[in-house]
């Protein structure tokens, strides 16, 4: 189902033009107009789901098989040396256009890309804590 006030619904179904790479009948796979780097795309489903939590568990695994095809494209064709694939789900995590989407964002060294956190410290009883309220 599209959501009709959704932009990234009427891009994936091709209401609004878009750079498009790769299109089947479940997702439209487009170059970002904002990119990170050269090559930086995103996979948009055509149904809308607002985020990860609302997409379904069997789409979620065809929008990693269709990521991993795409990587190779992009390795191959463009010669990155690495890939980084971001998902963000909530205003919080950095979402700002609540469909679900996976960016790809191919690496070139020097790039002057920054993707990555500040690794924490936290003491084994933590991280015990933490495990244990996860999977009791």
């Amino acid at each position: 189902m599209k959501k009709e006030d959704c932009i990234f619904c009427k891009i994936a179904n091709g209401e609004i033009p878009s750079k498009t790479l790769y299109e089947d009948e479940k997702f439209r796979v487009i170059l970002d107009l904002g990119p990170a780097t050269k090559g930086h795309a995103l996979i948009l489903p055509k149904e809308h789901f607002a985020d990860l939590y609302e997409l379904p568990e069997e789409l979620a695994g065809e929008v990693m098989k269709t990521a991993k095809r795409m990587a190779e494209k992009l390795r191959d064709r463009l010669g990155c040396e690495g890939l980084n694939l971001v998902q963000n789900n909530g205003e919080l995590a950095g979402q700002t256009v609540f469909h679900f989407h996976l960016h790809l964002i191919p690496r070139y060294r020097a790039d002057g890309q920054k993707i990555g956190w500040k690794p924490g410290q936290p003491a084994e009883e933590e991280l015990e804590e933490t495990r244990k309220t996860i999977t009791d």
